[in-house]
């Protein structure tokens, strides 16, 4: 008879957030009554966070497959062959809900979490990159001061947060991207990507094999910081009382991390090593049923074993305890003090605290009573799975007067002053401030970090090869046109890394969304993963893992569908690497466009509506995103790999926020006091030619004696390639059908873009 502390009832289930049908379920599944610590197991483990059951039906549809693909989703970390008998292993995962109530730790804690998922596969984490989401900090989107005074609270704690755990780590933050939104002020979005290499016959994985093999608990000890973090603060919607979840935020020590790599990396090495799995979300819960599960066989574990940094821990507590910096490993029986002496070696905690059974069961001792016995394989992969009702959202009521906001300038107007205060809105604006904040250049293989190029480009020591590294997602297009907002997420990743000359191989997503039970939501997801589906198959870039967030909702207000892709580029020659910097006065700017020429325009008044161009300037969010023509970016990308690889481009810098004009001022602000002198024609008017945001397009520029050969490997893509202009050191002006239309000192733009976010952020 196993032992009840607290009587477990209906009632009692639903208050750790299982349905009266997934409390049926447990019932049949164990064929009696759950005690207390069983239906804390199974709450934590089929909570939305841990089990995906409102996304698992949806998510079958995403391309994982490829010859470069080693391991696809199920892992800790995706997995790809990148030559030389080596891998790249990667993968984004969100930690949003902790980083509104504990900003800091918040943020610390989900750069942490990552780092573990790649080193637990046998990888040293190489880089980390983040995608960040935020409520205004700036009056121009009408938040009240005290919102705007709480967002930039949230920003700096977020951001110290990644600063502190990666800088003390020692893996440098080489990228990200951060946008503003009022929809993400009490939702703020921290995704954070990790990369590391390994070895092809190095890898590891989360399955326990080998029947009275030893279960080793190695790393921090074990408190109560971070009970039902995954079920009861990452799988449901934000109240009033949100904020007293502040004990369910786990709290980080990058030092002790540091140690644990080591530690972990030096113990694989032994071959005494069976199978390993980090203590994330749901903690020991998590990492004993999974490992069990996957491996086809059954863990016995005595928590009497386990080291605690608290005293008189139930059961419930040490099972649900979500504490940092804690792994699980199975070792080769009768080479457990191999292991335990590597561990001992760095000074961290390495106990044995069970075994591997033949069972199938999760078996959990206390002091060698049984405080928990269930089945693993219907515990971790035999949770409920739901085929939510979808609708998709009523129409939006769109400001009046869309007319009015759709007008464009008369033909020949003055557009700098419009243009500079473009460059000065927070999403556009330099992120220094940001990025300053981290190291980037730490175990000295960054090639390419944050502000210098659109994709992060690392080495690979030891080998000509480099990896690139972008992530990208708008949030706003996607509230717009959820399929297509996706579908552009994909294509701006995946031309990012191709503009610093490396190819797409492969893809992680982290999709953001709000309350999975209300049918609009399910409707967003459903169709932004149609739209991811059809953009990595048409780019060839297989998804190899991810997260799903939902419940990013704050009194029933969601966030905007916010799907974050990060794509993997392959450079096999690093000394190719392409930055977004103008190069030599001189130098020849071209425009290259993948839509064939003569093709009919997509474009329409209601695409330029969706820029941010009409948010910052007209202050409207309405229309549809541009439509998306993945032939044209395939083409891009196949002509930009070509041109880079053979050293036929100076820069490369693609066209995405703000428009070509944008673009053209970032490629000048990048470099050592270029300028550019710009010529354009065209039918449509002259505020959508320079703010226009369709993509399949990039502003390269190249040495005037290889423009010949720029146009011939164009041509032989298929690809239109129209010199635009001149980099110079004067002044920056665009013409556009022989009328100036922006003219002003480019030390004067840069001003206004590079002290925005600061001035913002340090304004009282």
């Amino acid at each position: 008879m196993l032992e009840t502390e607290i009587k477990v009832t209906p009632e009692l289930a639903a208050d750790h957030g299982l349905t009266a049908e997934e409390y049926a379920r447990v019932l049949a599944i164990l064929g009696r009554e759950p005690n207390l610590t069983e239906l804390g197991i199974f709450s934590v483990m089929w909570s939305e966070h841990c089990s995906y059951k409102s996304s698992k039906v949806h998510l079958r549809r995403l391309p994982t497959r490829g010859p470069q693909v080693l391991q696809g989703p199920g892992e800790n970390a995706g997995v790809v062959e990148i030559g030389d008998g080596l891998c790249a292993v990667f993968k984004i995962e969100s930690h949003n809900h902790p980083s509104y109530v504990e900003p800091f730790q918040g943020a610390a804690t989900g750069v942490g979490g990552i780092l573990r998922d790649i080193f637990t596969m046998g990888a040293r984490p190489i880089a980390v990159l983040d995608a960040l989401r935020f409520g205004p900090i700036v009056a121009h989107d009408h938040a009240s001061p005290e919102a705007i005074r709480r967002n930039r609270r949230i920003l700096d704690g977020v951001v110290s947060g990644i600063a502190f755990y990666g800088n003390c780590f020692g893996v440098p933050t080489v990228g990200g991207e951060v946008q503003f939104e009022p929809c993400y002020a009490q939702n703020p979005l921290v995704n954070v990507l990790a990369l590391g290499i390994a070895r092809k016959e190095d890898l590891f994985f989360a399955r326990a094999r080998g029947v009275g093999n030893p279960v080793i608990y190695v790393g921090a000890k074990t408190g109560r910081d971070g009970i039902h973090g995954a079920s009861l603060l990452a799988s449901a919607e934000f109240t009033e009382e949100s904020k007293q979840k502040r004990p369910n935020v786990q709290v980080g020590d990058p030092f002790m991390e540091k140690l644990l790599l080591e530690a972990c990396l030096e113990a694989m090495k032994t071959g005494a090593v069976v199978a390993i799995q980090d203590m994330g979300a749901a903690g020991l819960t998590c990492s004993t049923c999974e490992m069990a599960s996957r491996g086809g066989t059954g863990i016995e574990i005595d928590l009497a074993r386990v080291p605690q940094r608290e005293t008189s821990m139930t059961p419930y507590e040490i099972m649900l305890s979500e504490s940092q910096e804690r792994m699980l490993l199975v070792a080769e029986r009768g080479r457990e003090q191999e292991v335990l002496e590597v561990f001992r070696k760095w000074g961290l905690d390495a106990v044995e605290i069970g075994r591997v059974t033949e069972n199938g069961l999760l078996r959990v001792l206390d002091h060698g009573r049984v405080a928990a016995e269930i089945p693993a394989h219907p515990l971790a992969e035999e949770g409920p799975v739901y085929q939510r009702p979808m609708a998709p959202p009523a129409a939006r009521a769109e400001k009046q007067g869309r007319e009015r906001h759709a007008a464009f300038a008369a033909e020949g107007a003055d557009l700098t002053e419009n243009f500079t205060r473009l460059l000065a809105s927070p999403a556009i604006a330099s992120k220094r401030w940001i990025y300053e904040q981290y190291d980037h250049m730490v175990r000295t293989n960054t090639l390419m970090g944050p502000g210098a190029g659109d994709a992060a480009v690392v080495r690979i020591k030891g080998t000509k090869r480099a990896l690139a590294l972008s992530v990208d997602g708008n949030g706003r297009w996607c509230y717009l046109a959820p399929r297509v907002g996706a579908m552009h997420a994909v294509a701006e990743a995946a031309r990012n890394v191709a503009c610093s000359g490396a190819r797409p191989w492969a893809a992680t997503n982290c999709l953001n969304f709000g309350n999975p039970e209300k049918p609009e939501v399910m409707w967003q997801f459903s169709e932004t993963v149609d739209g991811i589906a059809e953009a990595c198959g048409a780019l060839k870039v297989p998804i190899t893992g991810g997260n799903v967030s939902f419940y990013n909702e704050t009194l029933g207000k969601s966030i905007f569908p916010t799907p974050t892709l990060g794509v993997l580029g392959v450079l096999e020659d690093a000394s190719r690497a392409l930055g977004m910097a103008f190069r030599a006065e001189g130098d020849v700017i071209v425009l290259l466009d993948g839509e064939l020429a003569g093709a009919p325009s997509s474009a329409t008044g209601g695409e330029f509506l969706s820029s941010e161009y009409a948010k910052m300037i007209r202050g409207v969010v309405a229309g549809a995103p541009p439509a998306v023509d993945l032939a044209a970016e395939r083409r891009l990308i196949d002509t930009l790999v070509a041109l880079a690889g053979e050293g036929v481009l100076r820069s490369a810098h693609d066209i995405s926020d703000g428009g070509l004009a944008v673009a053209l001022a970032e490629s000048c602000f990048a470099s050592e006091g270029f300028s550019a002198e710009v010529s354009l024609e065209g039918q449509e008017p002259a505020e959508w030619a320079l703010f226009g945001e369709r993509g399949a397009r990039a502003v390269v520029s190249t040495s005037p004696e290889l423009l010949a050969r720029l146009h011939t490997i164009a041509a032989q893509y298929q690809l239109r390639a129209r010199e635009i202009g001149t980099a110079t050191r004067g002044e920056f002006c665009i013409q556009y059908n022989s009328r100036v239309v922006v003219s002003a000192a480019v030390e004067s733009l840069r001003d206004a873009w590079a002290s925005a976010l600061e001035r913002a952020l340090t304004t009282r």
